[in-house]
Formats: C-alpha cells, structure tokens, sequence
C-alpha cells in the first residue's frame, strides 16, 4: 500500500477547503504535561473548534486534582480537542503534539514531576490508533519516546 493511499485511508490527507466540505467534527485527546500550556498550543490552530482540560486514563472515577497529584489514580492530565476535520487533519494535529512536547522524559515536562504528566495519546478511533505510527518523529528521540498509546478513550473527566 502506498503512503498515499494509507494517509488518505487514516485521515492525515490534507484538509479540504473550509467553505466546499460540510463541517465533520472529531475529538481527539492529548496528554503532553500541564494542560494549562497544552491546551492553549491547540486552541490557537485553525480548525480548532473547542478545547477541554481534564483527566483520562486512570480508575478512579470523577477524580479530582489532588486524587490525580497522589500518583494512585493512573490518570494523565489531558486536553480534549474537538476540531473541524474539513479544516485541520488528525495527522497535523499529531505533529503539533510531537512539535511541542519532549516525550523522551518519562512522566514529567519540564519543571512538572509525575505520572499525570506523562506524554501520551488517546484514541477515539481505529484510524487514530494507526494515524499516530504514520506520523511520530522517526528519528533517534522517538526511539527513545516514552510516549503512550492508549486504548481508546472513552472516560474523559474534566
């Protein structure tokens, strides 16, 4: 299969023009350190539609900060966001993630110590699942990632 073909098939061809293609709206779920920070990288892309701070992959359920700060939850602080597919492709999506964030450090970004910190990405889709092998740095750094792939993500708690 050619990387075309699997790009298109995965949804990281380019947008279509914003005023031909009838808004679709996706989610997708990051995790790169301080939501805070992260959160404002996505919200500022155009396509963008909303963004949403909050927690996912962990047990405990409606958790708060100071659960998720004891490291016993398994939660990673994570943004939510729901873009315009017309407008903004998961795969460009995924290489801001890659962009702006050192997944090589384990559970910590920059002065930001623990496991809700960790770098990883959540999945709504079997093509999202797929998207981010086409798309993670192939260089020495991603070798060396500890970036999680998650299983899909169906609790998000903000």
């Amino acid at each position: 299969m050619s990387v075309k073909i699997l790009q298109l098939t995965l949804g990281c061809e380019e947008p279509a023009n914003a005023s031909s293609s009838a808004m679709e709206t996706k989610k997708a779920t990051f995790g790169a350190g301080c939501f805070w920070g992260v959160e404002e990288t996505f919200r500022r892309l155009t396509g963008v539609l909303g963004t949403a701070v909050g927690y996912a992959g962990g047990t405990t359920e409606n958790p708060t900060y100071e659960d998720v700060c004891t490291n016993r939850t398994g939660h990673a602080e994570v943004v939510e966001v729901e873009y315009d597919q017309a407008r903004i492709s998961y795969c460009d999506l995924l290489d801001v993630f890659w962009a702006n964030h050192d997944p090589t450090t384990p559970n910590r970004q920059g002065p930001d110590v623990g496991t809700q910190y960790r770098s990883v990405i959540f999945y709504h889709s079997p093509e999202q699942k797929a998207a981010e092998l086409l798309t993670a740095p192939l260089d020495e750094a991603r070798s060396r990632s500890h970036a999680q792939l998650r299983e899909r993500c169906d609790e998000f708690y903000c």
